[in-house]
Order: C-alpha cells, then structure tokens, then sequence
C-alpha cells in the first residue's frame, strides 16, 4: 500500500529547507551490476546526467553525499570528482544517519534521500517523516511505496538528476508531482 502524498505546499517547504541530499550508490547512481576485469578490479558505470543534477544542485547550495554499503575505490573516485564526501562501508545506514548529519551539519529535516532497495529503507524512513525521499523508477516495490517521488528514470541513467531537478522545481515554483 503506498502511502499518502505530500500536499504540493508540502513538498516545497520541505524542498526549500534541503541543504544535503544524500544518496545510496548501486541501483541509484548505477544500474544496480558490477563488472570485474580479468584482474579481477571492480569496474561501475556512472551517468554523467547525475554529475550534473550534483553541480546544480551545488549551485543552489544544497551538497550532496553518497552513503552506500560497499567500500568500493570506484565510488571514491567518482565521489572524489564530484566533489562530494562518500559514506563507505556504512552497512546499517539508518543507525549511521545521526553521525552522518553531524559530519554535514544539517538536521533531518534538512535532508533528502534517494535509495533503491531494503537496506536504504532505515534511512528514508526517518528522512521521510520530515525530509523528503524518492527512489529510482525501478526501485524495489516495498522501498518505492515509502518514497514521496517516484523517478521516471532507471538507477544508472539519471534517475538522480531527475530527484534533484525535482526538488530544484519544488523550491523555485512550488510545482510539484508527488506520488
């Protein structure tokens, strides 16, 4: 059962209190797989589409962080030329979420969350109550229910840019497409 939608003057107050939007990596930022060379390094595939929903979002002073499970040299690297801090290796991130705070500097309802699968569900529940959440257009069911904003796009292939074009309209015009 999907919950029930914010109210557009809703969405836009929570929007313009958003100063960091964090995101989980695999299945946001990514398509969700994995290659491995022959030498066995780990090589993920970045939409540059998300890079830039990052730079925008920057320039209306809301930073962004990747908070993910995996303590993959890739990610920091992408992190690295982003521009933007990586949470790795956080496996509980709901339990981790105060501490991550605390290292940006924001409360929770200065947040947005953008996750894919079940183990993003501690986090967005707590950022959902006063923040704003949204997952990829191919999030697992049970996540997609929680979050306010459906993508309209896969994770790997912008489904970021598109949060963050979603939450840059919210603050400029109060327009907005909860679900």
């Amino acid at each position: 059962m999907r919950e029930e939608p914010l109210a557009p003057s809703e969405v836009r107050a929570r929007a313009l209190r958003v100063r960091l939007v964090l995101t989980d990596c695999d299945g946001v930022l990514t398509d969700g797989g994995v290659y491995y060379s022959a030498r066995g390094e780990e090589l993920k595939r970045f939409s540059f589409r998300d890079g830039m929903g990052v730079e925008r979002l920057g320039k209306a002073g809301v930073a962004t962080a990747i908070v993910t499970g995996e303590s993959s040299e890739c990610v920091q690297r992408r992190a690295d030329k982003l521009k933007i801090r990586a949470h790795l290796g956080v496996k509980d991130k709901g339990a981790r979420l105060d501490e991550i705070l605390a290292i940006h500097q924001v409360s929770i309802d200065e947040v947005a969350y953008i996750g894919d699968d079940v183990n993003d569900l501690g986090a967005m529940e707590r950022v959902r109550e006063v923040g704003l959440v949204a997952v990829p257009e191919d999030a697992m069911p049970e996540v997609a229910r929680r979050a306010h904003y459906v993508s309209r796009v896969r994770g790997g292939y912008g489904a970021f840019r598109d949060f963050a074009e979603w939450i840059l309209a919210a603050r400029s015009s109060g327009v907005s497409q909860s679900v």
